[in-house]
């Protein structure tokens, strides 16, 4: 089915979506409704244009294909599923994400990952093929960040990257650390990706983009995962 989505409010177009017997759609001409999809399960969205703030959210193993640019809190606490964005992604991308897949084509913004966590067969995974802002992974508990950096210039990802971390991982595909690293994130060298789920995201993001492999494959990565030595104490109270 195809929903024309130019002219209608998010509460509408959401409905639509909702009330819709097809489980496939396609939605066009979207400009800025938000929440689309939100706790979705057993359907499958592609969607022409910018939609607004969390797309996605509590996602609920439904399928979004974006074909265009995600604004702020993609995939928003989302449970399962799988999100494709196939230009760049806002800041907040994956928030307390709890589940599913998110593949990202270009860049992502601020906070990437943010309190993103993982619960027994449930483990998130987050795919950005360009860079990421700062605070990358704030606050992580558990799941898994990977940063591409295809055609990045200098770090792939911005300042204070895994600040507050205190479970899952995060790949950096780049060949030098970044700069004002937290003391509580241990960094480990690879020389190209083992095999496992990080090997296997990696190959999705690259057959879904039209990507060759070999590149991201058999690149230098940076492994960062909480420092069990110095671990993160959040402080409530001052002395």
């Amino acid at each position: 089915m195809v929903i024309e989505a130019e002219g209608k409010t998010f509460a509408a177009l959401n409905s639509e979506v909702r009330a819709c017997e097809d489980s496939e759609i396609l939605i066009k001409n979207c400009v800025g409704q938000r929440y689309i999809a939100a706790g979705l399960s057993k359907k499958s969205l592609a969607i022409e244009g910018t939609p607004g703030n969390a797309l996605g959210a509590y996602l609920n193993g439904a399928k979004i294909l974006l074909r265009g640019n995600a604004q702020e809190a993609t995939g928003d606490t989302m449970n399962g599923g799988e999100i494709v964005v196939c230009g760049n992604a806002g800041d907040a991308t994956g928030y307390a994400m709890r589940g599913g897949e998110i593949f990202v084509r270009g860049d992502v913004g601020y906070r990437c990952g943010i309190h993103m966590k993982a619960y027994k067969e449930h483990k998130p995974a987050i795919v950005v093929g360009g860079r990421a802002g700062s605070f990358l992974g704030e606050y992580q508990a558990g799941g898994i960040l990977i940063i591409l950096g295809k055609d990045v210039k200098g770090s792939p990802v911005g300042n204070f990257c895994g600040t507050g971390m205190h479970g899952g991982e995060i790949y950096l595909r780049c060949n030098a650390l970044p700069k004002l690293l937290p003391a509580q994130v241990k960094a480990e060298r690879l020389e190209s990706l083992p095999e496992g789920k990080v090997k296997s995201l990696v190959q999705k993001w690259c057959e879904l983009f039209k990507e060759q492999e070999s590149e991201f494959l058999n690149s230098s990565y940076f492994r960062l995962i909480p420092n069990s030595e110095n671990p993160y104490k959040q402080m409530y109270t001052v002395n």
